[in-house]
């Protein structure tokens, strides 16, 4: 019997110094992960915030291209026809559109849904606008329908899509 209480003297202890150490080694570990943690983020936002930022620049101003007033005065040249401005005035949106496509990987799906259906009702607006002029008359009748179409929206959906991309680009501020 005192051979196990001596034992115990010894042992107990020596378990308590390891449990210690322990605890403490757990403790150090765990604040060396979150350090290691916050530097991969610090790291990650470095890398990632001018990318969004770019990202955001190039949506609005792909947004501001397609917009009637700007795209039709980029577009339109003396001599065409409305059917052919029709033509190069969707041709052009897609064209912008696509050359985009990539940028919706730094956006959120909604703020990306609304830059879509702004690229989308902007292709509409001018399919229905061409539906009113026949495609032989110049140019500048269906640039006026188009205008027109524009003025007469209820909801400037280029405009806000644009708020959508900047109010998010600002939550990283």
């Amino acid at each position: 019997m005192e051979y196990l209480i001596e034992l115990l003297k010894i042992v107990l202890p020596a378990g308590l110094v390891i449990y210690g150490m322990f605890i403490i080694t757990v403790s150090f570990l765990k604040k060396e992960k979150e350090m290691k943690w916050v530097d991969i983020r610090t790291k990650n936002t470095e890398l990632l915030l001018p990318l969004r930022l770019q990202a955001g620049e190039r949506l609005c101003l792909l947004l501001e291209r397609i917009s009637p007033n700007n795209l039709i005065r980029r577009v339109n040249e003396p001599g065409l026809t409305a059917g052919e401005l029709h033509g190069r005035l969707t041709e052009e949106i897609r064209n912008e559109f696509n050359h985009n496509l990539s940028q919706q990987v730094y956006f959120s799906d909604d703020t990306w849904e609304t830059v879509r259906t702004a690229v989308e009702q902007t292709i509409s607006l001018v399919n229905r606008s061409s539906q009113e002029v026949s495609g032989d008359e110049k140019s500048l009748e269906l640039a006026k329908k188009i205008f027109q179409a524009a003025l007469a929206q209820e909801k400037d959906i280029i405009g806000h899509a644009l708020k959508k991309i900047k109010d998010e680009i600002r939550m990283y501020f």
